[in-house]
């Protein structure tokens, strides 16, 4: 098996961003679908307001899912998928482990590691950005970095303003 032409490492990356950004995206819909919901189970686990928590969450996962599907401001996408899961892995899923199964930390590590990746790989040839010729302004150890800062930042600085764990 040779190594892939550039044509087809474009087509990959666009169909895989694609995809992931769009899968990414239905999360924050079944979020807002259930608003109510998402925001007294917010309440619950500490993440107050809840009702400005489900929105917030519902709307960056739906934003920052679309914008990674279009591949336009990748990096920051990536940058609001790793704070969303920083979020979610500290307040929902750290006390239970690595293993999915156990409600575990594994799955926001994986969606948080590859909005890392692609942002490394940056938006790819089949993209907004390319089109507005800053596909390659952002990403490489720079995009990484941009990435992984930018949305490490968000998440810590959401959880010291707003995380109050419940009393067990």
């Amino acid at each position: 098996m040779g190594d892939l032409t550039a044509t087809e490492f474009a087509t990959a990356l666009a169909a895989f961003r694609v995809v992931f950004g769009l899968v990414f995206a239905t999360h924050g819909l079944a979020k807002l679908k259930s608003l109510d919901g998402t925001a007294g189970w917010f309440e619950s686990i500490g993440m107050k307001p809840g009702a400005l928590h489900a929105r917030a969450a519902a709307g960056t996962e739906i934003g920052t899912g679309l914008l990674l599907a279009l591949g336009l401001l990748t990096t920051f996408a990536a940058a609001g998928v790793i704070g969303v899961m920083v979020v979610a892995g500290w307040t929902v899923h750290r006390n239970n482990g690595f293993a999915m199964v156990k409600d575990g930390w594994e799955y926001t590590f994986v969606v948080g590691l590859t909005a890392i990746f692609l942002a490394m790989l940056g938006p790819g040839r089949f993209s907004i950005d390319h089109g507005l010729g800053i596909a390659d302004t952002l990403n490489g150890w720079t995009g990484l970095v941009v990435a992984a800062a930018v949305g490490l930042a968000a998440g810590v600085g959401q959880l010291l303003v707003f995380f109050r764990p419940p009393a067990d």
